[in-house]
């Protein structure tokens, strides 16, 4: 397994010749649109000659295959988690659900009294897909308001009443036992500082009910460096609390470079060490998944704070507008991400987003801190490369 990088000059036929690989694979590792043509500074996964692609097999709490064209792996042993939306099309999921352990579906809400708001779309086929790939299906709980936003009013609300909270539990276990599912993750954000207690004791609740059921529960945090990071994406979420109340938790790290902030690395390897290190010393290694994203964005220049809006693009697509408009794709050796410019219209854009090297990185960030695992946000947009690349580094469990 090769990461190469695109030189002036290079084709699809002349890498093939001079790696000894076959054009095909080339053009299918890295999801190439014909007639082919290649960005100068553009990643490409190369895998060795064999008869068959590499596909995960779960069954067997494995991600190899007969001949696969990964040989001589040492692979470290990982779970794999992926958000989806009930939009996500059934030959994408059916791509990468060989390459998961759990399937995190986004995502159910609630009322102030406790009562259950499944997702606008029907689910049903996501969670039977899953559990015929031998991955589990995640119940994802989210405390959406009105607005579709997260709302900490919302947890507020259930957090603090007795009732309302375990009525909200009694729904949880209903719908897993009636649904199939088999676990929940709860993904709350905006938490107040004054709500950290009783946040941290819901989790705990819900995880006494959930593993009586015989799954896990799960919860995402908000990427933080120190205990008294101000900010309220931070202060309600205590790292040490909620290491201790969930089974596993999910750090978020990404979305530095975000939809209205300055153009930047959405996931740049150094700050992302920084949140690593800083959970280690409040959580045990075993119960940590590093958050990886599965998209970048556009930026159009100049960036006016309260103005600016970045588009959000898949790693795919970032790397066929670099093509689209002669682009040559640099890479932050800081960062440990790439990126390129361009001009369309006479405005120039920057554009940030993930490719094989980058994710590399952050798989060496998995392997070097002994993590439990990582978790995708999100695989609605499939970017072969980087599920490939997966399999040639960990061995994806299943087993709990």
């Amino acid at each position: 397994m090769i990461i190469y990088i695109v030189n002036p000059g290079d084709t699809v036929d002349s890498i093939a010749s001079s790696h000894g690989v076959s054009a095909q694979s080339i053009i299918y590792n890295n999801q190439l649109v014909y007639p082919f043509p290649l960005a100068v500074g553009q990643a490409l996964l190369l895998s060795e000659e064999r008869n068959s692609l590499p596909v995960a097999d779960n069954s067997l709490g494995n991600s190899t295959a007969e001949n696969s064209p990964f040989p001589n792996t040492t692979n470290y042993p990982a779970y794999v988690g992926g958000y989806a939306y009930p939009f996500i099309s059934r030959w994408v999921l059916e791509q990468t659900l060989p390459y998961l352990s759990d399937l995190f579906v986004f995502s159910y809400g609630f009322t102030s009294e406790g009562m259950l708001i499944p997702p606008a779309l029907d689910d049903t086929f996501m969670i039977d897909m899953a559990k015929s790939h031998g991955v589990s299906p995640i119940l994802t709980l989210t405390p959406f308001g009105p607005t579709g936003q997260f709302s900490n009013y919302l947890i507020s609300q259930v957090v603090n009443n007795e009732t309302a909270k375990q009525t909200l539990i009694q729904n949880l276990t209903a719908q897993i036992q009636e649904r199939g599912f088999e676990g929940v993750d709860i993904d709350f954000e905006y938490i107040l500082p004054e709500d950290k207690l009783a946040f941290a004791d819901f989790v705990r609740d819900v995880r006494t009910a959930i593993n009586a059921l015989g799954y896990l529960v799960s919860v995402a945090l908000a990427p933080k460096t120190s205990d008294t990071q101000a900010g309220l994406l931070y202060e309600g979420k205590d790292y040490g609390l909620l290491g201790d109340a969930a089974d596993y938790v999910l750090l978020m790290t990404y979305e530095w470079g975000y939809t209205y902030g300055p153009p930047m690395a959405v996931a740049p390897l150094n700050k992302v060490r920084q949140v690593v290190e800083y959970a280690l010393t409040k959580i045990p290694s075993e119960k940590i998944h590093l958050g990886i994203p599965n998209y970048g964005y556009d930026w159009t220049l100049p960036f006016v704070q309260g103005n600016s809006k970045a588009a959000t693009i898949g790693n795919v697509q970032a790397v066929q507008i670099a093509i689209s408009q002669g682009s040559s794709i640099q890479f932050d050796e800081i960062a440990m991400s790439p990126y390129f410019t361009y001009v369309e219209e006479g405005l120039t854009h920057e554009v940030w987003f993930e490719d094989v090297r980058s994710l590399s990185a952050k798989f060496g960030l998995v392997k070097e801190y002994q993590l439990r695992g990582m978790s995708y946000w999100q695989v609605t947009q499939l970017f072969r490369a980087n599920w490939l690349l997966l399999a040639g580094t960990f061995t994806i469990l299943q087993d709990r």
